[in-house]
């Protein structure tokens, strides 16, 4: 083991494990050997090395498809919620034996995105994970894809990953898929395409690097396994992208094998408020500003006052997230609003203490304070 993982690895108490359809679906249907391989991984880290794991799952949709004969995942979201409904028993019920073979218990949890971005919603998934984990049960988490319409969707489970790695603290994110982890090349296509161990900083040039060609049955491809590290990173969670299809790959690299590629976090880590501003939030609409407001946000960190703004996009309400955009329409950060679009819209481009006098009222002087701002220089959004 190299020192770096090895200072990782030793320091982990609890992990984020998220499975993809490609490695848990076979020609017949559910990779059972797959299954089994994690359960027992799973099981033995728990028991020996006390430690606490949550399980992100793919494969209801996928499962589904293989009981219907189905070779292309459906467009239509009601087809792909019914067929989340006919794949998700087959799911769980295939864990909950594997994982009983092993003496373990575990947990279902179905969410959607709203889950985290209501307050409440989400104080009580961290708290009924957190339950579980002190009781030694294995929570396996998934989108409730048979109710989950597109704007509540987390796009897919590598943005669930990020979301639930942040929601518990987790210590390390492990990301198995159908392949060894990120090459300098497209595998499929380069036979001399070199796996890359080790990535210290997430760059432009590496995630042009990965492929975004997903698989048939899942959504997620390489380019979003990286773009999901580099977010995770910000939260100072590391994070290995390897393959799933290896028998106890788990267990590997605990053990401190060269598996996968390691994706370093960053040396200071965003806090996780703005970092559940930055990816879990769904943005409701945007805020224009001029020039003046786009150097203060960027250059010198302040909050966003309606004397710079200049134009209002969507409906939002107060609480909602909303991206700030300048005339180019780039993307320049994403924050709280404090105010409604339509009162946003009336007080744009004047002096925060003319506020009260255009709406009768005045809950700030800022339409979005800085401590609720997160500048998108330093994000890839989710989706």
């Amino acid at each position: 083991m190299n020192n770096t993982r090895e200072n990782i690895l030793k320091g982990v108490k609890r992990a984020v494990i998220k499975i993809g359809s490609g490695a848990l679906t076979a020609d017949n249907g559910l990779n059972t050997d797959v299954i089994n391989s994690i359960s027992q991984d799973i099981s033995s880290l728990m028991k020996k090395r006390g430690l606490e794991i949550i399980l992100v799952s793919s494969g209801a949709i996928s499962s589904g498809m293989r009981k219907m004969g189905l070779s292309k995942r459906p467009q239509s979201i009601s087809q792909q919620q019914a067929i989340a409904a006919i794949g998700q028993g087959s799911l769980i019920l295939s864990y909950e034996k594997a994982f009983k073979n092993y003496g373990q218990t575990v947990a279902q949890i179905l969410v959607t995105r709203d889950d985290f971005t209501n307050r409440k919603r989400y104080l009580n998934t961290r708290n009924t994970v957190f339950m579980l984990l002190n009781w030694k049960i294995v929570p396996i988490i998934n989108e409730n894809d048979t109710v989950v319409v597109d704007e509540i969707k987390f796009g897919d489970n590598d943005n669930l990953s990020v979301m639930m790695a942040n929601l518990i603290g987790a210590d390390l994110v492990i990301n198995l898929t159908n392949i060894d982890g990120l090459y300098n090349d497209d595998p499929r296509v380069n036979k001399d395409a070199r796996l890359i161990p080790l990535i210290r900083k997430i760059t432009g040039k590496i995630e042009k690097k990965a492929s975004s060609t997903p698989g048939a049955l899942g959504k997620g491809g390489m380019e979003s396994k990286v773009r999901s590290a580099k977010n995770i990173s910000l939260c100072g969670i590391p994070t290995i992208i390897a393959n799933g299809l290896k028998e106890n790959i788990i267990q590997a690299i605990f053990d401190g094998k060269e598996e996968g590629t390691l994706f370093l976090p960053q040396d200071v880590p965003m806090g996780r408020r703005k970092h559940w501003i930055a990816f879990t939030k769904s943005p409701k609409g945007k805020i224009m500003v001029d020039r003046g407001a786009e150097k203060a946000l960027l250059e010198n960190g302040k909050s966003l006052l309606p004397s710079g703004i200049i134009a209002v996009c969507d409906r939002f309400s107060p609480g909602d997230s909303v991206i700030v955009i300048n005339k180019e329409e780039k993307k320049l950060a994403v924050g709280l609003v404090n105010y409604r679009s339509n009162d946003v819209e009336r007080i744009m481009g004047h002096k925060s203490s003319d506020i009260e006098s255009f709406l009768g009222y005045k809950y700030y002087d800022e339409v979005i304070h800085k401590d609720n701002l997160v500048i998108t220089n330093e994000i890839t959004f989710l989706g």
